[in-house]
C-alpha cells in the first residue's frame, strides 16, 4: 500500500490520491519503469540518510545556541530532493525557499561547507553571510534558499528562462512549500513559463500545514496540483515520501521541458517531523499525528526495500550509517574551528562590480 493511501486513512480529506484517468495512465507507465539500479538507491539511502542526521545535529547545536538566527529543518522531507536529484542532470538549476539544507546535501554540498555556514564562518557555503536560511552552492547548480515566501519561484522561472534563451537544454527545478501558493508570485511565475513554455519544474513540498495553518483552514482548494491547470499545465499529485515516485514524476517532468513542451507542476504530498522552525511549539497538530507519520518515515520503508530487494544486507547499511555519522561529526569540528569573517568583509560581495561606489552611502 502506497503512503498516501495510508496516510488517507488518518482522516486527511486533502491528501487522498485522487482517481483520475490521468493517474491511473501514470500508475501503468510507472509500473512498467518498476526497477531502479543499485546504485540509485544507494545514493538515496546514502543521500537520505546524510540529511537527516545532519539536520538532527543542527536542531540538537541550535539549542545549544552554536546556531543563531532561524533555522528551519528538512526532517521528513528527504525523498522530495533525492528523488528529484537522481531524475535531473548536471546543469540544471535548482532554487527553493528557507528550508534549504536538505537540496544541497542531496547534490552533493560539502556537508563541512554546509555547517560552517549554519554557523556564520568564512568557510562556509556563503562565507558565513547567509546562514540557515540562505544556503548557496554555484557548483551544484543551486541557487540559493530564499526568506522571501514565494519569491524564489518566479527567480525559478527567470533561470528557466535563461536556460532556454542560451539553448542550453537544461531546466529549472522551483521548490516551495504549501503556504507559498497563496501568493501572487506563484499565479505570475506559473502564467509566464506555460505562456513561453519555460524548462520549468515547479514542486509544491506540501507537508500540510505551511508556518502553522492546515490547508483544509487556510485554502478552498486543497488538491494544489490543480492549481497549474488553471493555465493550462500539466499538473499531477505525486508520494513525496518515496524517491522511485519523485524521481519517475520529475523525470516526466524533465523530458517534457527538455523536448520543449514547457512547464510542469507536481505536488509531492510528504510531512516534516519537526516544526516550522526552532522556534514553532506546533500546537496546531497532534503528537499523535506526527508519531502516525513516523511509521511511514521514507528512510525505514527505502531500507526495507533494499533489504527486500537484495541490494545490501543490514551490516552494509549499517556501515553507511556509521560513515556518514562520522560525516556529520566532521562537520562539526570544521565549523567549531573555523573563524568568524572578518568585520571588513561585510561590504564585499554584494555587488559583481568590486569597486561599486555607493555602497557606503
Amino acid at each position: 500500500m502506497f503512503v498516501w493511501q495510508l496516510i488517507s486513512q488518518l482522516g486527511t480529506k486533502n491528501r487522498d490520491m485522487p482517481t483520475t484517468t490521468k493517474a491511473k495512465k501514470d500508475s501503468a507507465a510507472d509500473a512498467k519503469n518498476e526497477e531502479f539500479s543499485k546504485e540509485t538507491y544507494v545514493y538515496w539511502y546514502e543521500s537520505m540518510v546524510l540529511m537527516r542526521k545532519f539536520e538532527e545535529k543542527a536542531g540538537q547545536l541550535y539549542g545549544m545556541q552554536k546556531i543563531k538566527g532561524f533555522c528551519h529543518l528538512y526532517i521528513g522531507q528527504e525523498a522530495c530532493a533525492s528523488g528529484s536529484v537522481s531524475a535531473l542532470r548536471k546543469g540544471d538549476k535548482y532554487i527553493t525557499a528557507y528550508r534549504d539544507h536538505g537540496h544541497p546535501l542531496a547534490l552533493g554540498t560539502d556537508p563541512k561547507a554546509l555547517m560552517a555556514e549554519l554557523y556564520g564562518k568564512e568557510t562556509g557555503t556563503t562565507k558565513g553571510k547567509g546562514g540557515s536560511m540562505h544556503i548557496f552552492d554555484k557548483e551544484v547548480g543551486f541557487v540559493g534558499g530564499h526568506g522571501i515566501v514565494g519569491a524564489q519561484v518566479p527567480l525559478g522561472a527567470g533561470l528557466a528562462f535563461a536556460e532556454k534563451y542560451n539553448k542550453t537544454g537544461n531546466v529549472s527545478i522551483s521548490y516551495m512549500g504549501d503556504g507559498a501558493v497563496r501568493q501572487g508570485a506563484f499565479h505570475e511565475a506559473l502564467n509566464l513559463a506555460m505562456l513561453w513554455k519555460l524548462p520549468a519544474i515547479f514542486v509544491i513540498e506540501n507537508n500540510g500545514y505551511a508556518m502553522g495553518t492546515s490547508v483544509q483552514r487556510s485554502s478552498n482548494v486543497t488538491e494544489l496540483y490543480t492549481l497549474g491547470e488553471a493555465y493550462d499545465m500539466p499538473s499531477e499529485p505525486v508520494d513525496g515520501m518515496s524517491p522511485e515516485a519523485v524521481h519517475r514524476a520529475v523525470a516526466r517532468a524533465a523530458e517534457r521541458a527538455r523536448a520543449g513542451e514547457g512547464p510542469t507542476l507536481l505536488e509531492f504530498r510528504t510531512y516534516r517531523y519537526k516544526g516550522h522552525s526552532m522556534s514553532d511549539p506546533q500546537k496546531y497538530r497532534s503528537k499523535d499525528e506526527v508519531e502516525q507519520y513516523k511509521q511511514r518515515d521514507p528512510i525505514e520503508i527505502l531500507r526495507q526495500t533494499i533489504l527486500d530487494k537484495g541490494l545490501m544486507t543490514e551490516q552494509e547499511l549499517n556501515a553507511i550509517d556509521e560513515k556518514i555519522v562520522g560525516q556529520v561529526e566532521e562537520s562539526v569540528k570544521f565549523a567549531e574551528e573555523s573563524k568568524f569573517p572578518d568585520p571588513s568583509e561585510a561590504l564585499t560581495d554584494v555587488y559583481v562590480q568590486t569597486d561599486y561606489p555607493f555602497v557606503l552611502d
